[in-house]
């Protein structure tokens, strides 16, 4: 009888014994399972998108604007993209026709540049995460390739004109290198006015005509035969795709390259750079398309008259 009370009492020790350790290893697993869920969380908080879809602009607003302006940016001078066979990078280069594309003036590193891009991208087809990204930035520039001129028939005697002398950059041109498509030549001539008799840009100017010794807006280059532009091919071979073309809009007597600053049509983009931020260029990119001049995107300079 005493050895079944000693057994007895040893099997509910370890019993007692038994249930508190079942009781201690539950309270340790749902500890356990606890600080896997809050560092999940926290690594849920600390992951986030790569890139900004339209849900995360409507929802987040002005986070989500931040950060696509942050990005635009950093892409402004980074992106890596080619135009014909060029290797561009960044497209800031661009900027003054973009922000006229999209409608704003303010700065692309900016939320309300971005505010506006996304706009422009909902009505083109893209997805509006207000970031000027490859896809966006090639479609601004098909919109831009679109908007020149179609027909590059090569124009015939009776279509141009000889314009004087005073309106050319290059004071010693040749008379048959003067030659204007004339409805061209008449818009050309509207323009010019209008810059002149804007105070802003200071253009020295007589009578409303520029001044012989103002450079600015000047004709550089307008009708070129088919004979000429291949002689300017052959002195210049490497100019490929996005340089001299074969089927060149010069061809009509309705391209002109105008002068801008710089280098008259150096196209390194040290030079781009400079033109760009003239306000002659700038003006032009805000008013050529009232008297029907729409821009060559990669050239500064050259304006084609599309009406």
């Amino acid at each position: 009888m005493k050895h079944l009370k000693e057994r007895t009492a040893i099997f509910l020790l370890a019993l007692s014994a038994s249930l508190l350790l079942v009781s201690f290893v539950a309270r340790i697993s749902l500890s356990q399972s606890n600080s896997k869920a809050e560092g999940g969380a926290k690594v849920k908080r600390l992951l986030k998108p790569t890139g900004l879809s339209r849900d995360n602009s409507e929802a987040n607003g002005t986070n989500s604007r931040g950060e696509a302006a942050t990005l635009n940016g950093q892409l402004s001078s980074e992106l890596n993209w080619m135009f014909g066979s060029k290797q561009q990078r960044g497209w800031y280069l661009y900027t003054p026709l973009i922000k006229r594309l999209i409608n704003t003036s303010q700065d692309p590193a900016s939320a309300k540049f971005a505010t506006a891009l996304s706009g422009w991208q909902a009505k083109s087809g893209l997805k509006s995460s207000g970031v000027l990204d490859e896809e966006t930035l090639y479609t601004m520039i098909k919109t831009w390739q679109d908007a020149r001129l179609k027909d590059r028939s090569v124009a015939v005697s009776d279509q141009l004109l000889t314009a004087p002398i005073s309106d050319f950059y290059d004071s010693t041109r040749a008379e048959d290198l003067r030659q204007v498509e004339r409805r061209t030549y008449a818009a050309y001539k509207q323009m010019v006015a209008a810059a002149v008799a804007d105070q802003s840009l200071g253009l020295a100017h007589a009578r409303g005509e520029l001044a012989a010794g103002e450079k600015y807006l000047k004709i550089i280059s307008a009708f070129r035969s088919p004979e000429y532009q291949e002689r300017l091919r052959r002195e210049a071979p490497t100019a490929g795709s996005a340089g001299l073309a074969v089927n060149s809009p010069h061809f009509t007597g309705r391209a002109l390259d105008l002068y801008v600053g710089g280098e008259p049509v150096d196209t390194r983009d040290s030079n781009r750079a400079l033109q760009v931020a003239t306000p002659v260029y700038q003006w032009l990119v805000r008013n050529a398309e009232r008297f029907g001049f729409r821009p060559y995107c990669y050239e500064p300079w050259h304006w084609e008259y599309v009406r």
